[in-house]
């Protein structure tokens, strides 16, 4: 996974990989037949033990749609490797067919526990599609403000967090939060204002 602090995800190749973990092109071959098959592998598990931490807090009734939320963002923000692998396979829609099935066969359980705390809301709409809004409104954010030029970390880390409550609270209560409906234009500008200080 450290390999992207050294190179961009599509200059990455199966002999980089065999390098990094110390054995041969072929044999890596052997056990994965495509660059994609080993992305998704590393995807998979890195999406498995954050769904078993969401699994758990469910079965114990400790997950709210906004904790969900809160945790899938801080992970994605957290775990550049992992956000990069996931823009990749959703923005190009390239993956070679034996891995998209492990990758779909991944997404389908996520949203199966997205679902579920959808239904604890107190709209509670029972439907797919509205699980799949909810899933492309919180990667959405991620995808459009974790790498705001301009903005330190700690700036895009409050307004991602911000949107994600939004979002949270639309889709469960049908409201924006009030203490987020009248913020100064200010706070909410995704850049300083030219030639001055925030």
């Amino acid at each position: 996974m450290d390999l992207f602090s050294q190179k961009e995800f599509h200059k990455i190749g199966m002999r980089d990989i065999a390098k990094r973990a110390g054995i041969s092109a072929a044999a890596i071959y052997r056990y994965f037949p495509s660059r994609d098959d080993v992305f998704v592998e590393a995807l998979v598990r890195h999406m498995q033990v954050v769904e078993d931490l969401f699994e758990k807090n469910l079965e114990e009734g400790r997950t709210s749609l906004e904790e969900l939320a809160m945790g899938s963002v801080n992970y994605l923000m957290e775990n550049e490797s992992v956000f990069q692998m996931m823009g990749h396979f959703m923005v190009t829609g390239q993956i070679q067919p034996k891995a998209l099935d492990r990758y779909n066969a991944m997404q389908r359980h996520f949203l199966d526990i997205l679902e579920r705390v959808n239904q604890q809301t107190d709209i509670g709409n029972n439907n797919r599609l509205v699980t799949h809004a909810i899933y492309a409104s919180i990667t959405g954010v991620v995808m459009a403000f974790k790498n705001y030029p301009g903005r330190s970390q700690e700036e895009i880390k409050r307004h991602v967090y911000r949107l994600v409550r939004i979002i949270s609270s639309v889709f469960t209560t049908g409201r924006i939060p009030e203490d987020l409906q009248k913020l100064p234009a200010r706070e909410i500008a995704a850049a300083p204002e030219k030639g001055g200080e925030e």
